[in-house]
C-alpha cells in the first residue's frame, strides 16, 4: 500500500465519501487510489473555484466534509475565493493539494510555490506531509480538524513522493473536542435582560438557524416579548411554513440601522455585532444603537442547542407556545415584464417542499424574504463571504449532497460567469438543480455601490467598467454548451411558465430571465 492509497483509506473510514476533484500530475497516485479503493465518489470539476464551491454546498448539507483535490499551489489558488466563502460559512471542507515530490522542490520548478502560504488565509489548519508513512495519521488529523467546532477547513498538502511510497496502513477516525458551554453566570445575566422590559433582539447564525434550535428561540420569543433576528448572509437558515421565522437585517446600512435602532440589548449567539460590510462615508461601520448593550450566549464554536436549553430553563419556557410561520404562498404576478418581485413571488408560490435555495442573487434577490417566507419548509444558502461565483457550484455540491431534493440557484449573470463551469458537472452528474440566472447586462450592484460610496459624476470609462451588454451574454448557448436545457424567459408569464416546467422535471435546468 503506497502513502495515497493509506490516504484514500483513512478518509473513507473518517466518513469522507466525496471527492471534489481538478487533478494534475503531482497528483496522480491518489487519483489511481481513488479508482482501488471503495467508497469515496468522485466528482470532477472544469475550474477549481468550482472545486471548492461544491465542497462548500455539500459540506452545508451534510454538516460533514468532502475533500478536495487541487493541483499545486496554482491549483489552490484558482480556489481561493470560495474557500473564502465557505470559511466564512464554517463549512468543513478537507483540502487535499499536491505537492512537489520533497527532493524536486529545491530545483524550483515552474509550478513550484509556497503552497502552506497560500492556504493559511482560508484555512484553519494546514500540515505538510513529511513521508509516506505519516500521511494516514496526517489524513486522519486534518479530518478531525475539520470536523472541529462550527466546521472549519484543513488542507493537508501531500508531496508526490508521499504519494507513491510505501505506507504502513490506514488510520483510525481522531476524535473531535466536544463544543463549547456557556457558563451559568452568563445565562443568568441574558435571562435578566431578556425580562428587563427594554428591547431585546437575540441575534444568531450558524447551528442556532436550524429547525429544533430556532423552536427553542420561539419559546423564549414568546415567553419574554424578545425579537430574534440572524446575519444578512448566512451558512445555511431553515426557513418556510411551519418553522419559527426571524427576521433579517439587510445589506443597505440604511435600512439595518432602522432595524436596529430601537434595540437596547443584543444577544449573539454564533453571530458578531452586526457591521455594514463596507465603509460609507458619513456612516457608522458598527450598525447597533449606542449605549446598546451587547450579551455573548455563545460564540460560532459553541453549543448553541445547550445553550438555548439552558436559557428555556432559566426562563421556565418550556411551556412556552413558539410562534410558528403560516402558510403564506404569494400569488403569480402576471402580464407584464420580469422585475424581482416578479421572480420573487414565482419563487414562493412553485418552491416545492423541501427545496435548497443556494442565493448568490446579489442585487435582484434582495427583496425575496419576504415573499418566500410562508413557502413550503426549505433551506436557504447564502453567499457568506461576499465572493462572487459561489451560486453554481455551492448549488451543484448541494445536489450531489441531497439528491432527493430539488435546489433552486439565484443567480447574477455577471457573477454567474465566473464559475459557469459548474454547469458542466450538473450535467454530467445529472443534479437536479433549477438555475436562474438574472440577464441585466450589468453588475447592478456595484451601479449602486458607486452612489453609495459617494463617487461623483461616473463617466463612460467609469460605466463601461460596471456593465457587460457589449456584447450581452447568451445564458442558453452557453448552458446548452455544457450540456444543460435552458430557455429564456423574456415576460412574466413566460417566467412562470418556466419554472413551473423545471421545478417539476428531473435535472439540471437553467432559466434566463431578461430583467
Amino acid at each position: 500500500m503506497n502513502g495515497a492509497e493509506s490516504l484514500v483509506r483513512t478518509l473513507v473510514k473518517s466518513d469522507v465519501e466525496v471527492c471534489f476533484t481538478n487533478p494534475g500530475t503531482s497528483e496522480m497516485h491518489f487519483v489511481a487510489a481513488l479508482d482501488y479503493v471503495d467508497g469515496m465518489r468522485c466528482v470532477l470539476g472544469l475550474f477549481e473555484g468550482v472545486v471548492t464551491g461544491m465542497a462548500d454546498g455539500y459540506g452545508r448539507m451534510t454538516g460533514k466534509p468532502a475533500s478536495t483535490l487541487l493541483h499545486l499551489g496554482p491549483g489552490l489558488g484558482n480556489g481561493l475565493a470560495n474557500l473564502h466563502n465557505a470559511k466564512k460559512a464554517f463549512t468543513p471542507i478537507v483540502n487535499i493539494v499536491g505537492e512537489h515530490a520533497t527532493y524536486h522542490i529545491e530545483y524550483d520548478a515552474p509550478l513550484t510555490a509556497d503552497i502552506e502560504g497560500i492556504a493559511r488565509p482560508v484555512s484553519d489548519w494546514v500540515k505538510t506531509s513529511r513521508s509516506a508513512k505519516d500521511v494516514a495519521s496526517d489524513g486522519a488529523e486534518a479530518v478531525a480538524a475539520a470536523n472541529s467546532g462550527p466546521g472549519q477547513i484543513a488542507t493537508l498538502i501531500l508531496p508526490a513522493n508521499t504519494a507513491w511510497d510505501d505506507a504502513d496502513g490506514d488510520a483510525a477516525p481522531v476524535a473531535v473536542p466536544a463544543r463549547g458551554r456557556v457558563d451559568d453566570q452568563t445565562i443568568r445575566q441574558i435571562a435578566a435582560a431578556l425580562t428587563s422590559g427594554e428591547e431585546t433582539l437575540i441575534h444568531m447564525t450558524g447551528r442556532a438557524l436550524q429547525e429544533d434550535a430556532l423552536a427553542l428561540a420561539g419559546k423564549i420569543q414568546a415567553k419574554t416579548g424578545c425579537r430574534l433576528s440572524c446575519m444578512t448572509s448566512n451558512g445555511r437558515w431553515h426557513r418556510g411554513a411551519g418553522r419559527v421565522s426571524v427576521e433579517r437585517i439587510q445589506y443597505p446600512v440604511d435600512i439595518a440601522l432602522k432595524q436596529l435602532g430601537s434595540v437596547k440589548n443584543i444577544v449573539l449567539l454564533g453571530a458578531k455585532t452586526p457591521v455594514a460590510f463596507f465603509a460609507y462615508p458619513n456612516k457608522p461601520s458598527v450598525l447597533i444603537p449606542e449605549g446598546c448593550n451587547v450579551h455573548v450566549l455563545g460564540d460560532i464554536a459553541d453549543d448553541h442547542m445547550a445553550a438555548l436549553e439552558a436559557l428555556v430553563d432559566e426562563l421556565d419556557a418550556h411551556g412556552a407556545a413558539p410562534a410558528l410561520q403560516e402558510v403564506s404562498r404569494p400569488g403569480l404576478m402576471t402580464g407584464g415584464d420580469i422585475t424581482p418581485e416578479v421572480v420573487a413571488s414565482a419563487l414562493g408560490h412553485l418552491m416545492p417542499e423541501n427545496a435548497i435555495i443556494a442565493d448568490e442573487s446579489v442585487t435582484t434577490g434582495r427583496g425575496f424574504m419576504p415573499y418566500t417566507q410562508g413557502a413550503a419548509p426549505h433551506d436557504w444558502l447564502a453567499l457568506t463571504g461576499g465572493s462572487i461565483g459561489l451560486g453554481l457550484p455551492y448549488a451543484t455540491g448541494a445536489a450531489i449532497a441531497c439528491p432527493d431534493r430539488k435546489v433552486i440557484c439565484a443567480e447574477g449573470d455577471g457573477s454567474g460567469m465566473y464559475t459557469l463551469q459548474a454547469l458542466w458537472t450538473q450535467a454530467r452528474e445529472s443534479c437536479d438543480v433549477v438555475n436562474i440566472v438574472f440577464n441585466n447586462g450589468a453588475y447592478s450592484i456595484l451601479k449602486g455601490e458607486l452612489a453609495n460610496v459617494g463617487a461623483r459624476n461616473p463617466g463612460r470609462k467609469a460605466l463601461d467598467m460596471l456593465e457587460i451588454d457589449r456584447p450581452r451574454l447568451d445564458w442558453c448557448a452557453l448552458a446548452k454548451g455544457m450540456g444543460v436545457q435552458a430557455t429564456r424567459a423574456t415576460t412574466a408569464d413566460e417566467f412562470n411558465d418556466q419554472l413551473a416546467r423545471a421545478v417539476a422535471s428531473p435535472g439540471p435546468h437553467l432559466i434566463e430571465a431578461m430583467m
